[in-house]
């Protein structure tokens, strides 16, 4: 195993189930939102339980039903007191893992139903070079931050939501790193908006979030509803 693989976390926050994936109001109700969510959220564990580069897997929640998701996936659970957000879920996983001397964390969401252990072994793997180190993957428009692999875990603070590639390129620059970044597809498509849901619908895939949209009858609505032909 490389150096550079040695002892790297992987950190997934989660938030609260019953206020899942606003954005997709629009064309799925609550129960929809909920159950893509803990989809995607399985498609993610189970390529960074397969990816062998890992040391760990962590999530941030305080959600009931995602704790018992991680228990089957043999996953830690950092247990968040309030819903308090992406960017401070990923920095209380930081602060505890730079607490017990991890020297690497990798943060992605829980939406990435695309992502391949392969994916996760390319980011590690191009995290290389003596600490402070900053690697990003951004999503499909440059503009989140799909993933991020920092060593040491807090090296610089951070800013997730939905303009956060460059302003975390520019934060790390100003702490005097220079980042890497890599593009792969299955960091690309974060499921956020229905453009991202009828994009992912689009192609088939050996997901758990499309063997869902498939089991449901979803995938025939959303093909309906953007016009994609052949999506099944």
């Amino acid at each position: 195993m490389s150096a550079n693989w040695e002892m790297v976390w992987a950190v997934v926050p989660v938030k609260d189930l019953e206020n899942a994936k606003q954005r997709l109001a629009s064309i799925l109700d609550a129960d929809q939102r909920r159950s893509m969510l803990c989809a995607m959220l399985e498609d993610v564990l189970t390529a960074l339980i397969r990816a062998e580069c890992l040391a760990g897997v962590m999530l941030v929640t305080r959600d009931n039903d995602v704790r018992e998701i991680a228990e089957d996936f043999r996953a830690r659970v950092l247990v968040e007191h309030d819903n308090r957000g992406h960017t401070d879920a990923v920095t209380l996983a930081a602060n505890t893992l730079a607490a017990e001397k991890v020297p690497r964390m990798l943060t992605i969401p829980a939406d990435l139903p695309l992502v391949t252990p392969e994916d996760i072994t390319a980011i590690v793997s191009a995290h290389a070079g003596a600490p402070p180190a900053v690697t990003l993957a951004p999503a499909r428009d440059k503009l989140g931050s799909n993933a991020m692999l920092c060593s040491p875990p807090n090296v610089l603070p951070f800013r997730f939501g939905e303009n956060s590639f460059y302003p975390h390129l520019q934060r790390a620059r100003e702490l005097g790193i220079e980042p890497r970044v890599i593009e792969r597809p299955g960091f690309g498509l974060d499921i956020d908006t229905p453009d991202d849901l009828y994009a992912f619908a689009a192609q088939s895939s050996a997901t758990h979030a499309y063997d869902y949209l498939t089991r449901t009858g979803l995938i025939t609505a959303l093909s309906e509803s953007s016009g994609i032909a052949g999506s099944e």
